[in-house]
This record gives structure tokens, C-alpha cells and sequence, in this order.
């Protein structure tokens, strides 16, 4: 299953850094951040509950970079 969220960040690096944090969180099976729309797009594991994997993929975002937000 793949979702689109909608985020806020500051720059392109900061976004890159967003999409390396949530491609390792358990349940993503891949993702992408596009600065340019401030979307991200993931992919999720067979079987994985989006509502369930996307808080995690906030907390790994917010470690990467403390000022990023996704709306989940």
C-alpha cells in the first residue's frame, strides 16, 4: 500500500535526511520526500498498518531533523 503525506521542512538536505530516516523504519518499504510539493511518499510492507508505522516515521524524522514536520 502506498500513502501521500504532506510535510514541512526547511531545505532540500533536510528533506533528504527525512527520506533516509523513514526508508529505515520498520514497516516502510520504501519512500521518497519531494522537497519541491513538501510531500512524502511511502511505500509500506505487506501487512504493516499505515496508522501504526507513520508515528514512527515522525519520531525517526524529528531525530534526523528536529524542526521537520509530516502530517499524518
Amino acid at each position: 500500500m502506498k500513502k501521500s503525506y504532506k510535510i514541512d521542512v526547511d531545505c532540500a538536505n533536510c528533506a533528504n535526511l527525512m527520506e533516509e530516516a523513514a526508508r529505515k523504519t520498520d514497516g516502510v518499504k520504501d519512500a521518497s520526500v519531494s522537497f519541491m510539493t513538501l510531500k512524502m511518499k511511502v511505500e509500506f510492507e505487506e501487512g504493516a498498518d499505515p496508522a501504526e508505522v507513520m508515528p514512527r516515521v515522525r519520531e525517526n524524522c524529528r531525530k534526523m531533523e528536529d524542526d521537520c514536520e509530516v502530517y499524518i
